[in-house]
């Protein structure tokens, strides 16, 4: 599912990965730093019984969009003490998600998934899918940074930020190959004020068996400015962008960073690719290299704005799954935090949760001013 790679650049070498399963059949894939390998042998002693149930989804005839209902996640683990974290590694008898005494980066299924675990074709059709919800065909991943339960990506190593990396893109080309996946959504829910239910840093990656709809909306654009002018939309702003320079926050061989100038949160930043690709798979080893550095560079800025670490949303926008959507899109990180002062957040209110009308309460280029002067 990836995109050629230009004649000049190379091709990031095989990822050092090896694939086991828990004691309820589900993958965990474990991957190394490099020059080291991944963890051989795996045994999960859980007595943990057969996997639980699947949601549904409901398709929203007003709006067209495709709406997951996961009654079954209600009773998932909820903020545990750093001796009973999932995520931690199993050691002194304690037994946790992942079935190892020490590990790099760790992807596995999730146990509570919202997506999955069947894949599935969604049916098609609108007046026929009222009142007849379909299974929630996908399947939800989360992404573990570290063994260590304290820190944050910021905070990794820059050998284990190059991992996560190389875990992004190759759950990306392997879930995107999937049965009845049309999107792949790799993310990070940072702080408690997003509402993340575990302190472990960790992320988590969605395959969504329709387009999400912020893509559809995205891909659709997209196609439409390639139609009329030739040209890539993501494409014009980056250049635009860089060109105004007020709102530029960090720029490098490959990626530039920048606050949009329509910002719709107090804190928001998009790093950018300078080369046209679809999802993180498709870039070069060279790419990965300057992204894991670049990456942990704007999130160490965003920690050095307040005294305290910032809640934030890291959500990778990759294309959807079909042909026409991987030419004409771009990928990008949007990441985005409703903090707006020391002690304030910004809560979605009337004008944005229903109407979708955003209402900003600081200027692009005051935060992208703050984050520049947030450089070491």
């Amino acid at each position: 599912m990836t995109s050629p790679v230009p004649a000049g650049r190379t091709q990031p070498a095989p990822v050092a990965h090896r694939t086991h399963h828990l004691a309820d059949g589900r993958e965990a894939v474990f991957f190394a730093d490099r020059g080291s390998s991944p963890v051989e042998r795996v045994t999960d002693r859980r007595p943990l019984g057969e996997r639980a149930g699947h949601g549904q989804v409901r398709f929203d005839r007003l709006t067209g969009e495709w709406v997951a209902v996961a009654a079954h996640r209600q009773t998932r683990t909820y903020l545990p003490p750093a001796d009973q974290c999932p995520l931690c590694p199993s050691v002194g008898g304690r037994e946790s998600e992942i079935p190892a005494e020490d590990f790099d980066v760790v992807v596995f299924e999730n146990r509570f998934p919202s997506l999955g675990p069947e894949l599935g074709e969604l049916p098609a059709g609108e007046r026929e899918l009222w009142g007849s919800p379909s299974p929630a065909f996908g399947r939800c991943e989360v992404v573990v940074f570290t063994p260590d339960h304290r820190g944050s990506f910021a905070g990794l190593t820059p050998e284990r930020a190059r991992t996560v990396v190389e875990a992004w893109a190759q759950r990306t080309e392997a879930l995107s190959a999937m049965t009845g996946i049309r999107h792949v959504f790799p993310f990070e829910n940072r702080g408690e004020d997003i509402g993340v239910t575990l302190h472990h840093p960790h992320g988590q990656i969605y395959a969504y068996p329709y387009p999400a709809p912020h893509a559809a909306r995205l891909a659709a654009r997209s196609r439409a400015h390639r139609e009329r002018t030739g040209r890539a939309l993501m494409g014009e702003v980056l250049a635009d962008e860089s060109a105004a320079g007020d709102r530029m926050v960090l720029a490098g061989r490959h990626f530039s960073a920048y606050v949009p100038y329509a910002a719709r949160w107090p804190l928001e930043v998009h790093l950018v690719p300078h080369r046209q690709v679809p999802d993180l798979a498709a870039l070069t080893g060279a790419e990965r290299d300057e992204l894991a550095v670049i990456y942990q560079d704007l999130v160490q800025r965003v920690d050095r704005l307040y005294t305290t670490p910032t809640p934030y949303i890291a959500a990778w926008h990759q294309t959807p799954v079909t042909t026409a959507d991987r030419e004409t899109g771009w990928l990008h990180l949007q990441l985005t935090s409703p903090r707006r002062a020391e002690d304030k957040l910004k809560f979605l209110a009337g004008s944005e949760a229903a109407m979708g009308a955003f209402i900003n309460d600081v200027t692009a280029e005051q935060t992208a001013a703050r984050l520049r002067e947030a450089a070491r």
